[in-house]
């Protein structure tokens, strides 16, 4: 499994050995939109490894072409740049939708856009997805539960969203995203999964990715202050990339009866500052610790409840945040020493 994390070839035989991932007689035809990005190019791989046809489609906004690049070696990828908010026609038999910018940054950046992006691009791929009889399986996010007062979020929680805030864009574009799932699959009879991503790092992250864990790597291996956005009390559960692509191809492989929306992340739940201490550690970095006033709208608390993945997928996180963190402190010192820190894009 050679373009599959450290870690990854472990899991990969574990979702073989029971049987999630099986080597198929006719190989699927897969689409995985924003494939080049951080969670797609890690899916891509997967999927291709087990023998599918794999369609990755991006427009390269926050998805990098290196990415991808050395999936050209297989025989049945095929690398498209296409933006979802315009429509496609594909014959498929699955659809992975994780096209969206993903980090406060990226999707501030452009907020009509992400909304489009959601919105737009979710019905697109619906109506192909109804249109070719295909499963789709929707990326979305725990931002659903916005602030919440709920402690750990549960999928049958409603979420406290604000609906005009500069974090609106995305949050309510991934609301409006589950509410046209479901409404395709109570009308048109499309078979729909939907998982809600907690905060996710690894391989692969860019280091302008603007979220706290590439932010802190990326400052302690360059020896710059590591910056905490409030007071570091506020909390975050961290899943490393193979765990959640593992939880992925379950949720993908289960029974049409479990359509979600369902909770994918490490119920581990550590303060901003725990983890700032784990990284300057971690890197043997002398960065000093600072603080910044908390953004607006900045959750206080995020860890999910995984009761429904671990009973319904026998699904859990094997990857413990130390191990995670070295891995992914390998990437960026690696990037870093290779690029000056520079994104380098691979035509």
């Amino acid at each position: 499994m050679a373009y599959l994390s450290n870690f990854s070839e472990h899991l990969a035989k574990s979702i073989y050995e029971d049987k999630v991932l099986q080597r198929p007689e006719v190989p699927k035809r897969i689409l995985v939109t924003g494939g080049a990005g951080f969670l797609g190019s890690h899916l891509c791989g997967l999927l291709l490894e087990a023998g599918h046809q794999v369609i990755c489609a991006d427009n390269f906004s926050t998805g990098l072409r290196q990415n991808v690049e050395p999936l050209k070696r297989f025989d049945n990828f095929r690398l498209i740049a296409h933006n979802i908010v315009e429509p496609i026609d594909l014959a498929i038999d699955e659809i992975y939708n994780l096209a969206c910018p993903a980090s406060p940054p990226h999707y501030q950046a452009d907020p009509i856009h992400t909304t489009k992006t959601c919105v737009l691009g979710s019905l697109n791929m619906l109506e192909l997805a109804a249109r070719h009889g295909a499963r789709i399986l929707q990326a979305s996010t725990s931002e659903i539960y916005g602030d919440p007062q709920v402690h750990p979020q549960v999928e049958s929680y409603w979420g406290n969203v604000n609906p005009f805030g500069p974090r609106s864009c995305y949050d309510e574009g991934k609301r409006c995203a589950e509410t046209l799932f479901f409404d395709f699959h109570r009308t048109r009879q499309v078979e729909i999964k939907v998982v809600r991503i907690f905060n996710t790092y690894g391989p692969r992250m860019r280091p302008d990715d603007g979220r706290v864990v590439s932010n802190f790597i990326v400052q302690a291996l360059k020896g710059e202050d590591i910056t905490i956005y409030g007071d570091g009390s506020q909390t975050r559960s961290f899943c490393f990339v193979d765990d959640l692509i593992d939880g992925f191809v379950r949720v993908m492989a289960s029974p049409a009866s479990l359509t979600g929306p369902i909770n994918l992340g490490n119920p581990g739940e550590f303060t901003i500052g725990e983890l700032a201490e784990q990284v300057v550690g971690l890197t043997g970095s002398r960065s000093r610790i600072v603080y910044r006033p908390l953004p607006v709208d900045d959750p206080r608390q995020r860890r999910p409840d995984i009761s429904l993945a671990e009973r319904e997928l026998g699904w859990r996180p094997r990857i413990d945040l130390a191990a995670g963190l070295a891995q992914t402190i390998g990437h960026f010192d690696t990037l870093l020493a290779r690029t000056d820190g520079e994104l380098m894009e691979v035509a």
